[in-house]
């Protein structure tokens, strides 16, 4: 069966030859094909013919080969390590052109610029080691995606913004778990932490890693305190993500990603808020940059005060005041008379503007009439502080 199978290739090879050869004489009758050019094109083809079964029998012998979990996300474009690189490709690419596009908070890039300030000295001092923490990106994610994209084993913290009323997540990926177990427990420098699979994290990991996420957490409060005063406090920790829903996988969050290197040691530590837990300050967080102190200079605000105080302000006397309408007015006359209702105990008005100020009763002192006071100035609370405050600085510059 196979010779004939050979016998019959070897006859449509030659028969190939001849027309190729017909086609290139154009179209002409093609002269007898000499014996061994026949000879050649059948073995070439015949070579072809070979490759093609050895090629197709690989093929079948390596079917049974299953893609491991690496190759299946190169194949589609995933990554479990960064979920919302800019440069993804495959059908990655496909659903993050689908995702929706959320306002920038400006406010929240110098808020966390500010946090990892303060997380570089707090680890140092936890850690007595040289500690260099970066900012690697803020993204907006979808909580269940990042759920699914966490590598695991893994520790989640879940905690509460007590003044905001809501949660947040911050998990720490293996490498940085046993680092700071390195670390903390004196292990030696120029040794990678080696990861031990199949089992889950001891009580003392567990509490070491704790504590660097309460250290992390305090330094967050600092950070946010500028704009809003928060508490953060853990509320539980997992290592399954399931065990970790503190919104709907629909809903959108802020993922924020610290790089935490210690020497040749380190990871990464990751902080997410759901749009939702900082729903309570997002009009603090769309204001643009306005220094330290947020737009409030309180050395201004004196000077402000003081200057305000010296302003001088012209204030009218109101005996008796009454509307009349349009049609009397007209019809008035050289010589009418007209009749006051003021009893001489009455009380006068004293307005600035529109504005009435106080009270008093009409009098004489000397060749010019006067009016005394008889009720407290009409001043607005927080004004009469700024006041106090002016005259108080005022003071202890005078007496310095």
């Amino acid at each position: 069966m196979a010779g004939n199978d050979k016998i019959d290739q070897d006859a449509l090879a030659a028969e190939w030859g001849v027309a190729l050869e017909a086609e290139q004489g154009g179209g002409a009758a093609a002269p007898a094909v000499p014996a061994s050019s026949a000879d050649q094109a059948a073995a070439q083809w015949a070579a072809m013919v070979d490759d093609t079964a050895t090629f197709q029998s690989s093929n079948k012998g390596g079917a049974e080969r299953i893609l491991n979990q690496e190759e299946i996300d190169n194949l589609l474009g995933f990554s479990l390590a960064d979920v919302t690189l800019n440069d993804n490709s495959g059908i990655r690419s496909i659903i993050d052109s689908a995702m929706v596009s959320y306002e920038r908070l400006p406010m929240l890039e110098i808020v966390f610029d500010r946090l990892v300030r303060l997380m570089t000295t707090s680890l140092r001092n936890f850690t007595s080691d040289n500690v260099e923490v970066s900012l690697d990106r803020i993204t907006s994610v979808r909580f269940g995606d990042y759920l699914n994209s966490i590598p695991l084993p893994a520790i989640l913290a879940v905690f509460k913004a007590e003044e905001w009323d809501n949660f947040g997540l911050a998990t720490v990926n293996s490498s940085l778990i046993y680092s700071i177990i390195d670390v903390l427990l004196g292990g030696r420098r120029g040794q990678s932490s080696v990861r031990v699979e199949g089992r889950p994290y001891t009580t003392i990991e567990t509490s070491l890693v704790k504590r660097m996420i309460e250290v992390v957490l305090a330094d967050a409060e600092l950070a946010f305190k500028p704009l809003s005063p928060v508490k953060f406090n853990i509320d539980r920790l997992e290592t399954n993500p399931r065990f970790a829903a503190i919104s709907r996988p629909a809903n959108a969050a802020i993922l924020v990603r610290l790089r935490i290197d210690m020497e040749d040691r380190g990871g990464n530590i990751e902080l997410l808020l759901p749009y939702a837990t900082i729903e309570p300050i997002r009009a603090t967080l769309l204001q643009m940059f306005m220094g330290e102190k947020f737009g409030r200079d309180q050395i201004w605000e004196g000077h402000l005060a003081t200057e305000i105080g010296q302003a001088e302000i012209g204030v009218d006397a109101v005996l008796y005041e009454e509307h009349l309408p349009l049609r009397k007015m007209m019809q008035l006359n050289v010589g009418d008379t007209l009749m006051l209702e003021l009893k001489p105990d009455a009380l006068v008005k004293l307005r600035c503007g529109d504005v009435t100020l106080t009270e008093g009763r009409m009098g004489r002192v000397g060749d010019r009439i006067a009016v005394r006071v008889t009720k407290n100035l009409r001043k607005p609370r927080t004004t009469f502080a700024m006041f106090e405050k002016a005259d108080e600085s005022k003071i202890r510059m005078e007496t310095q």
